[in-house]
């Protein structure tokens, strides 16, 4: 019972919290011709360690399940970046007074704000041929981040994040 309200907590903090992903890519790129993949070895991703291999854990169970392998003489590398960035307040609440009589008026107001300011993340994940030495796709997500968060609930946002980022691979040409 425990586990299936951590499920549904997580599920709820998942849906409500919209990830939102940009794609680019090479349009001569031949998708096709790419089977194995590996990472940068020296990689700096912006994460914590143990997010970094939660986040990679993620990205090898995607790939493995559209197909590709993990090899030590890849097509293309995965470089993954991130950044965390404070979003301002959006909400606020305006209180206004007012007088006048006859041809006279004045006011004051002021905007109070609701709520407090977000932490998002941004996750950039290319896909490169060294070969070519050229990046040939990139998407970018970004998605609010509580760096408060318990490790289940990080491991079950990246889950989500990887998810929603490998919709669009490969692009549709």
């Amino acid at each position: 019972m425990k586990s299936l309200k951590v499920i549904v907590l997580t599920l709820l903090i998942v849906g409500c919290a919209p990830i939102q992903v940009t794609y680019d890519y090479d349009r001569t790129t031949r998708f096709e011709d790419y089977k194995t993949y590996s990472y940068y070895v020296d990689m700096n991703t912006g994460l914590s360690e143990l997010d970094t291999k939660r986040l990679i854990r993620a990205i090898d169970s995607k790939m493995t399940a559209k197909g590709f392998r993990f090899s030590d003489t890849p097509d293309f590398f995965i470089d993954i970046k991130s950044r965390e960035y404070l979003e301002g307040q959006r909400s606020a609440v305006g209180v206004g007074l007012g007088g006048g009589g006859g041809n006279v008026g004045g006011g004051i107001s002021i905007g109070i704000p609701v709520g407090g300011s977000r932490v998002n993340r941004q996750i950039i994940i290319d896909f490169v041929d060294e070969n070519k030495r050229q990046l040939f796709w990139q998407a970018v997500s970004e998605s609010n981040y509580n760096p408060n968060a318990i490790p289940g609930e990080r491991e079950e946002r990246l889950n989500a994040i990887v998810e929603k980022v490998f919709l669009e691979y490969p692009p549709q040409q």
